[in-house]
């Protein structure tokens, strides 16, 4: 019998990061869109480093930051909080990871939205929130979906960092990355074919997901 934790731990901080993942990048991707320049440019290199950076590298700087040791670590600490080792840091791990593709499917989205639209709207009186929600998200959704649906299928796959700041504890913080892996080096390929099904077809749920946002675009 196949201990069904690394599921619900998975999901529980998949879903979690995807909500996060989805307002942060939305509304970061909406704040900058219109900036140029050399505060542009490091905004987004910032934002899209967890993309092309190894994941255990990611693991680290977020070690770094959020170790026992650190100024965060030492203020969580004194809340009663330990970020370390613990499914908080799972979540933080995985919105880490996924972040920028959903911040740069918003940005582009969003920049695709006719600016007539907008100055039409802010000469009626409406305020930038609504003009997000009411104008720009209906017209840019498609594109927003696809990043969201890309942010979560790279949520559920990630490994190197959540080992890094989470570790492997099992029903804790055990992912089925993890436990494919832990399956696989401890020679139980039963176990780890399940897992590598399970999977796949939730990330394939995610790309067909995707797949739909970007055909209501064309």
């Amino acid at each position: 019998m196949v201990d069904a934790s690394p599921l619900w731990v998975s999901l529980r901080a998949v879903s979690l990061s995807t909500v996060v993942v989805f307002f942060l990048g939305l509304l970061l991707a909406r704040a900058t869109m219109d900036m140029k320049g050399r505060k542009a440019f490091l905004i987004d290199m910032i934002c899209t480093l967890p993309m092309v950076l190894p994941p255990t590298v990611t693991g680290f700087f977020l070690l770094v930051v959020f170790g026992r040791n650190s100024l965060f670590g030492r203020l969580l600490k004194n809340i009663g909080v330990s970020m370390i080792f613990s499914w908080q840091a799972t979540v933080l791990a995985v919105s880490v990871v996924s972040f920028p593709l959903m911040y740069r499917g918003a940005k582009g989205a969003l920049k695709q939205v006719p600016k007539e639209h907008v100055w039409v709207a802010r000469t009626l009186g409406m305020k930038e929130g609504r003009i997000l929600w009411r104008i720009m998200m209906p017209e840019a959704w498609p594109g927003v979906g696809a990043g969201l649906a890309l942010a979560f299928a790279r949520a559920l796959g990630e490994f190197g960092a959540t080992m890094m700041i989470a570790g492997n504890i099992p029903g804790k913080t055990q992912t089925i990355p993890m436990a494919i892996y832990f399956a696989t080096a401890g020679g139980d390929m039963r176990s780890a074919w399940i897992w590598v099904g399970i999977i796949t077809v939730l990330s394939c749920v995610a790309l067909a997901c995707m797949e739909y946002a970007g055909r209501k675009n064309e």
